[in-house]
Order: C-alpha cells, then structure tokens, then sequence
C-alpha cells in the first residue's frame, strides 16, 4: 500500500473514533460541508491542516453530496528548508497544493507589538482573497477542539468574558464567503498519535520569530491555559468536555448580562416583569 493511501486509511481505520467520528460530526452538527460548496482548505504545513486535508479528500471521494476543494497554502515569506519540507509533505501525502506568495514576515518584522496576532489576520485575509478568486465559497481551516476550549478559558479568565472560537463563520470583509472548522471536535492528542503512527514530521509555525516565540514560551497566555487544563485533567478527565459544552448551555436566565451583537442585555431590564 503507498504511504498517502495508509495515511488516510489510517484516519477511517486505526483512529476512525478518535479523528475521523468526530471530524464527520462537526461536518453533521455544524452544517459546515453542504452540496456545490467549493472550499479552500488552508495549509501551513503543520500536523493539524495536512490532517484536514486528507480528512477532506477522503470525505470527497465518499460524500453522500458533491463538493470541490482547493489545497492552499500561502508562502508568507518561508525560509527555503520549511518551505521544501511543507512541498515534501504535500507529495508523500498525495495532497495537490497550489501555493502563492506574499510579504507578510517581512511586514510583521517591522512591528514593534503582536507580531503574531498580525500574521495570523493578515493570513486570513489573503486566503480569504485568494480562495475567492479561485470560486471557493469556504475556507477551512485547521483549529481542533484543544483550540476551542483553550479560548474559551482564555476569555474567561483573562478576558472576562464568555467567548468561544466558533465552527464557522460568515467574513465580514469578503461577503459571501464562510470560514469552516472541520477538526473542531477532534483533540490534539490524537491528531499527535497519527503523526507519530505515520512517521510524519511537520512544519511548526516557521517564522523569523519562532526561536523568540520558544523562549518565551512558558510565559505565554495559552501555554499557561494548556498547562491549567492539563493540571485540572489529573483532577477531572473529564474537565475539558466540561469547558467544551459549557458554552453550549448558557442559560441566559441564569446570567447577570450579556451582548446580542453590540446590544447589551441585563437580568434587571425583564426583572420586574418575570415571574419568580
């Protein structure tokens, strides 16, 4: 059996309950694959995106509806090895890339604050424009359910607010284009265990920053909500389902305020006219 084939039958297979159930239910639950969709799926070149990539391909050639799809990945300025190895990747894997270039390290070098935040927004923006161009309706993109729960606590505790990372989500500055999270319930530590099963090695972030972004690593904000989850896991294994779902049965009775896009809402407003 070719490696690209063992690869993906070992998503339906070894970890049909770990990666693939799951994948197939955020695809059901949230609405996110429909039938003409034609959706850009966002490569970086690490663990979680080629993941999405053959979770896709396989649920192409198997679809109960028709949907295309276009591999993308922006080269934002790669050094030539991460670059060849994200190439490399994408040929022992079978996933047919189309790459395009843009500026943005070397424009994020020049920023003195939130490099990363920057980078992030300006890929975003460029996958979004680009998907568009090539007649995709979607960008799909790699975030799994670690992700979700990590900022969830993140707006908790250093946000204090409720707020989740959504499934999908309509863009504001491309109309009529959406951006899907197909692993959205899918957890890290099984997509680790398929890169290690299939002696895969990834790309990380890849940037000019990335020998700072390790030594300050332990200092980060989401490094500290890993940590946390992992100390309250020892406590509660169950704890991260708990964070996961929590945010799908707020009781807005139940609350002291919250926002309905920019209205705000308090438990007095309806007080005196509610039954006790």
């Amino acid at each position: 059996m070719e490696f690209a084939q063992q690869a993906e039958r070992s998503i339906i297979k070894k970890y049909r309950r770990d990666i693939w159930n799951p994948f197939i239910a955020a695809v059901k639950d949230y609405r996110l694959i429909q039938e003409g969709d034609r959706i850009a799926v966002c490569i970086s070149g690490g663990k979680d995106s080629m993941l999405l990539a053959k979770c896709i391909q396989h649920l192409q050639k198997y679809s109960d509806f028709p949907f295309e799809a276009e591999y993308l990945v922006m080269d934002p300025g790669y050094n030539p090895e991460n670059r060849r190895k994200i190439e490399e990747n994408a040929r022992a894997l079978e996933i047919p890339i189309r790459i395009f270039e843009t500026r943005i390290f070397n424009i994020v070098s020049k920023m003195d604050r939130s490099p990363c935040y920057l980078c992030a927004r300006m890929r975003r923006g460029y996958l979004y424009k680009y998907a568009q161009e090539l007649g995709c309706n979607k960008i799909a993109l790699g975030h799994h359910f670690d992700d979700v729960i990590e900022t969830i606590l993140m707006s908790m505790l250093y946000g204090a607010q409720v707020r989740t990372m959504m499934p999908k989500l309509h863009s504001t500055n491309f109309p009529g284009m959406e951006l899907i999270r197909p692993l959205y319930q899918v957890k890290e530590a099984d997509i680790i265990a398929w890169r290690r099963y299939n002696g895969l090695e990834f790309i990380q972030c890849a940037c000019r920053f990335t020998e700072d972004a390790a030594r300050e690593h332990s200092a980060s904000k989401r490094q500290e909500i890993k940590d946390l989850i992992a100390q309250l896991r020892k406590v509660n294994p169950n704890v991260d389902k708990n964070i996961f779902h929590s945010v799908e049965r707020i009781n807005l009775e139940t609350v002291i305020g919250y926002y309905k896009g920019k209205e705000k809402h308090h438990f007095l407003d309806d007080y005196d006219n509610a039954d006790e």
